[in-house]
């Protein structure tokens, strides 16, 4: 209505007292900024000196990931700040803490890292322990009604079984315990180990083990079984030779027969792969050729 009288005789005020509308509120234009003052990017410490808030983001998160079960409010967290040094308030903490989705309340979050994608996914490896599949596959015990967990580590170029566990439930230290034992008696000097995306491999801790012993360590694609088609195979052979013919009445049972199956598996089956050689053929011909 204003728009629409406004070439015409009367003024604004006038319009503004016919319609009701108070001058503030015809005058008024949002503002998309942010209220009040702007929020310091800095922080200081007892000595003096200035620091990007990034850093004590980065202080926050270390409270945090060097703790396991801690789950701190923004109180708590002041509180280790300052003990740390920082001249700080709640206030900051608090809105830091919200900024970077780190309050209380929150899941653990998982220390990101680029994962080494698979590539390619038929390997020619030219010697034994060049590559290593790892795995899970789940085994039913019928006495214990449930399911077992057998990891298995096999050398893609001989396809020998290097070392396997059974267990109830497989955490990353069962994985790092495995390896370990692996690792004393076999090199690992150009060794690459492929693995899914499972938690126990994506630990921190078996990556970073994995890391200093100098092995690289491939992931497969997310559903993507075919990656790891080496052990795929053997997990086929397991079910059709062994998890579909055994009730296993404990996990100690299912224990003895894997051992047995792994022994035969490597001393007496002939794999069409390596020309109907048993893997521990292959596997003896690479390091004696002429015995």
């Amino acid at each position: 209505m204003i728009k629409h009288f406004e070439a015409k005789t009367p003024s604004t005020s006038k319009l503004l007292r016919w319609s009701g509308v108070a001058r503030s509120t015809f005058y008024y234009k949002r503002s998309l900024k942010r209220k009040g003052s702007r929020p310091s990017t800095y922080s200081v410490n007892e000595n003096g000196e200035l620091f990007e808030n990034t850093v004590v983001v980065k202080q926050i998160e270390s409270i945090f990931f060097n703790n396991e079960f801690c789950c701190y409010g923004y109180r708590n967290v002041t509180c280790e700040l300052k003990e740390q040094g920082w001249i700080i308030n709640h206030k900051k903490v608090y809105r830091l803490m919200k900024e970077h989705k780190l309050l209380y309340g929150g899941k653990i979050r998982v220390e990101p890292f680029k994962r080494n994608f698979i590539r390619f996914r038929t390997l020619k490896p030219d010697y034994p322990l060049q590559y290593l599949s790892m795995d899970i596959k789940y085994v039913h015990v019928h006495g214990s009604a449930r399911n077992a967990l057998l990891l298995t580590v096999i050398d893609v170029y001989s396809r020998k079984v290097l070392i396997h566990i059974l267990r109830f439930s497989i955490k990353k230290g069962d994985v790092l315990l495995m390896l370990s034992l692996m690792l004393l008696e076999y090199k690992t000097e150009g060794m690459t180990v492929r693995n899914d995306n499972g938690s126990q491999f994506i630990a921190t801790a078996v990556r970073h083990y994995l890391k200093d012993k100098g092995i690289l360590q491939e992931f497969s694609h997310v559903a993507t079984p075919q990656d790891n088609a080496y052990i795929e195979a053997l997990h086929s052979n397991i079910q059709r030779e062994v998890v579909d013919r055994y009730e296993f009445d404990s996990i100690y049972h299912a224990q003895m027969v894997f051992d047995r199956y792994y022994k035969w598996y490597n001393e007496k089956r002939r794999h069409g792969s390596l020309g109907r050689k048993t893997p521990e053929l292959v596997w003896n011909n690479y390091f004696n050729p002429f015995p």
